[in-house]
């Protein structure tokens, strides 16, 4: 009987979700709270991303901001090129105002082929990635390091972003988009049928990283966290294992900025800063950075109460969201995911001196 729940644990859950997710919600929510939910759940797709780069391979991923707004800025870059195709001009709207040409620059041109924007959207944060991992874990720069570099790979993006108004917008970003190919985001059955496609990547993904959770690669990934060392030994370089995770995870993050400049309409320096790429983590946090499933619904869970207690207290909000980092990973490393088992391990004193403290590869679901 065990064995039989177990081995059909997994796809209930996800079963479960696919109906909660495609199904319930859009049924049970109106326009605007769904629009809502499909943002929330593009924080989700980059949560799934760092359960693996941080939950399995301990790395400290701060800088998802960076590829959020590269697949975020590849994404608009088309659609408000495809806004002025439909209105006949040549340039988008800001760079009839902010502009100092009449021409499109070179770099824009390319993304005015759907196909190769779409590309872009994962494939460019996957290259940043891929370049900067190389460099940085050959170095065996890791823990406080890596994070820091991170952060301030997020600022330098932010700040870049901002001082080119004429060619991205500047501070305001690229905004007012109105089009997703072809379909009126202004229509509520095509905003519907954006997040039926953000809810259904979002599975996907999930599907993928559970796979390699359960794979030999995911084992080895959690070696390498435990004791680096011993894997180099065993005759495997290290650096490629985490290479291999922080290029998924940002192709992850990437594709969840392209889905939420139609979710939301916008993309702008404030949404792939240091604050935001904070928040990423977080949620991560918060629900469990080795659980799937923990790392999703902490990541809406937080993404929720920044929509709601940012407006009340936005003073305080920034204040709490770094409380609640510092309590999920000070007093509560595995996130509310690892809850029951800490509450268990409390009632059965043999078992506290039995089983490890720290999440393991069983906690997955």
């Amino acid at each position: 009987m065990t064995t039989f729940t177990e081995r059909f644990r997994v796809p209930g859950a996800f079963l479960l979700g696919a109906v909660l997710l495609l199904g319930v919600a859009p049924l049970a929510l109106s326009d605007f709270r769904l629009s809502l939910l499909a943002k929330y759940l593009c924080y989700a797709i980059v949560a799934v991303g760092v359960s693996l780069a941080w939950g399995r391979g301990g790395l400290m991923v701060l800088g998802q901001g960076v590829f959020f707004g590269l697949g975020g800025y590849a994404m608009a870059m088309h659609l408000k090129l495809t806004d002025a195709a439909a209105t006949g001009e040549k340039l988008p709207d800001f760079m009839q105002l902010y502009g100092t040409s009449d021409a499109l620059p070179w770099w824009w041109k390319p993304f005015a082929n759907p196909a190769f924007a779409l590309a872009m959207t994962v494939l460019l944060p996957m290259a940043v990635a891929a370049v900067l991992g190389f460099f940085v874990f050959r170095r065996r720069v890791k823990g406080a390091y890596f994070a820091i570099l991170s952060q301030a790979l997020a600022a330098a993006l932010s700040i870049w972003l901002i001082g080119q108004q004429a060619t991205t917008g500047g501070t305001n970003g690229l905004t007012d988009i109105q089009g997703f190919f072809g379909y009126s985001l202004d229509d509520p059955v095509n905003q519907r049928m954006v997040y039926f496609i953000i809810a259904a990547v979002l599975l996907l993904l999930m599907a993928l990283a559970r796979r390699l959770f359960v794979s030999r690669y995911g084992e080895l990934l959690i070696a390498v966290r435990d004791s680096e060392e011993r894997v180099r030994f065993l005759g495997y370089d290290p650096a490629n294992v985490k290479l291999v995770a922080y290029v998924v995870a940002a192709g992850m993050a990437g594709l969840a900025g392209a889905l939420f400049v139609p979710a939301v309409g916008i993309i702008s320096p404030a949404l792939i800063g240091i604050v935001p790429s904070i928040g990423f983590v977080i949620g991560a946090a918060v629900g469990g950075r080795a659980s799937l499933v923990g790392a999703v619904l902490g990541a809406v869970a937080v993404a929720w109460a920044q929509s709601t207690l940012s407006d009340e207290f936005p003073a305080a909000w920034t204040y709490l969201q770094g409380l609640l980092f510092v309590l999920a990973v000070g007093f509560l490393p595995g996130g509310l995911a690892s809850l029951g088992a800490v509450l268990r391990r409390r009632r059965t004193p043999t078992a506290r001196k039995t089983e490890p403290v720290a999440v393991t590869a069983g906690e997955t679901a």
